[in-house]
């Protein structure tokens, strides 16, 4: 069911080749496990999605496509993964990440108070961004590696997860039938 249903709603490969955007990237698109629905590729493309969801800024789904490419995992769930992160996760992601940081670098021990975040002033978007860099600079070797660490734990977390789930379905799907065979 849930391949039939990602069939329906992802674009076929053909769609893609005749697309004129994307014909100077189609040598590396031609893999098919970018785009073939298995167990493996669908895990992989969940893991990168995941793992690139905490890249900070726009550069998220830039990210989750070159690592698909690299890694030939499924393209387009690779992309969809990177939705995880969204206006209102990132800040609980990023605390997360801080506090993951905090414990891998031993700074927990003498916890220094985290400066209040800056305000967004749409009228000066600019200064609204380099604000926010240098709050995120400021919190340091923690942030960073804890960025890294939650993004290694969320892809694990994904892979298994789909792996154990797809599993189940296949198992469940095979009873159905033998039950339905018997009868």
């Amino acid at each position: 069911m849930p391949r039939k249903l990602l069939r329906r709603l992802l674009p076929s490969r053909e769609t893609l080749d005749n697309n004129r955007f994307l014909r100077r990237c189609a040598p590396f698109l031609t893999h098919h496990n970018l785009w073939h629905l298995n167990r493996h590729s669908v895990a992989g493309g969940l893991a990168v999605g995941l793992a690139s969801s905490m890249i900070p800024g726009p550069l998220q789904m830039l990210g989750a496509t070159i690592l698909a490419v690299l890694f030939r995992v499924n393209l387009p769930v690779a992309i969809f993964g990177t939705l995880f992160s969204n206006p209102f996760t990132i800040v609980p992601l990023y605390l997360l990440a801080f506090g993951i940081g905090r414990l891998i670098t031993g700074a927990s021990g003498h916890p220094a108070p985290i400066a209040d975040a800056p305000v967004t002033d749409w009228a000066n978007l600019m200064g609204t961004a380099h604000a926010w860099m240098d709050w995120m600079l400021a919190l340091g070797a923690p942030l960073a590696i804890g960025i890294v660490a939650l993004a290694l734990l969320l892809a694990l977390a994904g892979y298994g997860l789909v792996q154990l789930g797809w599993r189940l379905h296949v198992l469940h799907a095979l009873r159905s039938r033998r039950s339905r065979r018997q009868t």
